[in-house]
């Protein structure tokens, strides 16, 4: 399993070795590879850890030397600041799919290959489909940052697919992650006092809880049942309803200001904001998740609404306005029209006050 020193990848790790793997095989054997050391609460006892770097040909000789089964490729980076800058990310993301699928070809003991993809290869435009299944094209393909990365992975996923018919491939095509630790662009942008938002846009957007994802690789790296698969939880919401159930004041910008704003949010280190993640923002995007449930037989158990609580309660993430505030703000305001209404029926009010209002509100404080 690449990718391993992150938090995601402990996390499918220690699934892998609480449950095993659901199919024909058992897991007795686990190597788990990164470019760097895990961090102390990531490390995984009954792991073998190695240190690879997946640009360099050293690769070839580890898979030649473990022989693996199945490949878990989970080390596709969504965001710059994960591999220290633009250029070492795409670096990580495309050379080192390349080398690490270079290596899967000429080793017969693979049989399974995994690889972690995201929905931001369908892109996003104003001429978007309100639902994107496996098979849609983009009408706006991405053209660089995270988007282009992983189009570019699934090309090299495809070529490597007609050179070795043998092997069950399964792309995951995740939408954005939340839940405990987890640390995105998208989390950042949630966590803001203020919800910058595009002037005119209201994107509808989904979510895959964290617990979902471990358990969606799972099933894959478990079930000979290749293929391309959405995953996002079931349901949609729209940027404005999510502020609300976060308790977040929204800040509408000109959408040519978009750009100039996420500058500033990376330079102040609030958000690592890049291009696809704004365009998310202006546009939105949806999955069909049927082929998920039919196919893989993978049922999520959040849904996007469930997967946004979850996070925001192990995020602590607490409204500036808290829900009782708002609920005894609206109780207050029913119980003044209701007894603005009786006293008008029994004749309290003057004829001219009942007209304009001004003596009710007065009185009434």
């Amino acid at each position: 399993m690449t990718g391993a020193a992150r938090r995601l990848g402990a996390a499918v790790l220690r699934d892998l070795l609480r449950h095993g793997v659901a199919g024909e095989f058992p897991v007795d054997r686990i190597v788990a590879v990164d470019l760097r050391e895990p961090r102390p609460e990531d490390r995984v006892e009954g792991v073998e850890t190695v240190r690879a770097d997946l640009r360099t040909p050293e690769v070839a000789s580890l898979i030649a030397r473990v022989r693996p089964h199945t490949v878990l490729h989970l080390d596709v980076l969504a965001a710059p600041a994960q591999a220290g800058g633009r250029t070492a990310m795409k670096e990580r993301n495309v050379i080192g799919t390349m080398q690490l699928l270079a290596a899967c070809q000429k080793s017969p003991s693979v049989r399974r290959l995994v690889v972690k993809s995201s929905a931001a290869v369908y892109g996003c435009a104003s001429r978007d489909p309100a639902l994107f299944t496996e098979e849609t094209e983009p009408h706006r393909p991405p053209r660089s940052g995270y988007g282009k990365d992983v189009t570019e992975v699934e090309g090299y996923v495809r070529g490597f697919a007609r050179r070795r018919p043998d092997v069950a491939i399964t792309i995951l095509r995740f939408a954005n992650f939340l839940g405990p630790d987890v640390q995105t662009a998208f989390v950042d942008y949630l966590s803001l006092p203020v919800l910058p938002t595009v002037l005119g846009f209201d994107p509808r957007l989904q979510f895959v809880h964290i617990d979902d994802v471990v358990q969606t690789i799972r099933a894959a790296a478990g079930e000979t049942r290749p293929g391309t698969y959405n995953v996002a939880g079931a349901g949609v919401l729209t940027l404005s309803q999510i502020a609300r159930r976060l308790g977040r004041p929204t800040f509408p910008v000109p959408a040519f200001t978009t750009s100039t704003l996420g500058a500033v949010l990376k330079r102040t280190g609030l958000a690592d904001f890049t291009a696809d993640q704004l365009s998310l923002l202006t546009y939105g995007r949806v999955l069909d998740t049927t082929r998920l449930g039919s196919r893989l037989g993978v049922t999520l158990r959040y849904s996007t609404a469930e997967a946004v609580t979850a996070h925001a309660g192990a995020a602590g993430l607490r409204p500036l306005i808290s829900r009782t505030a708002v609920a005894t703000a609206e109780q207050r305001l029913t119980d003044m029209l209701a007894d603005r209404a009786v006293r008008r029926q029994n004749g309290v009010f003057g004829e001219d006050e009942g007209s304009n209002g001004v003596g009710d509100w007065k009185e009434d404080g």
